[in-house]
């Protein structure tokens, strides 16, 4: 499974959004994810995938983007 479909079923677990009607470069507010579940979304993501999520780099407005950052960093920790 890649980070995209992970992210997909953790979405699920957390929210009970069903992952096919989650569309890869839509905005995340448009599934009614307002700044408190980014904020619990963003925590599942550290405790799922094991990585310690930037603040700075917090502001990632897709689940492609997402995916392309949890990738980014999983390759920075084992280098």
């Amino acid at each position: 499974m890649n980070t995209l479909e992970e992210l997909k079923q953790l979405i699920k677990s957390s929210f009970g959004i069903e992952p096919k009607t989650l569309k890869a470069d839509a905005p995340l507010a448009d599934y009614g994810l307002d700044s408190l579940s980014l904020a619990e979304l963003l925590f599942a993501i550290e405790e799922h995938f094991n990585l310690d999520f930037p603040d700075d780099r917090a502001d990632v407005k897709t689940l492609a983007g997402l995916a392309a950052l949890i990738d980014e960093l999983k390759l920075a920790a084992i280098a």
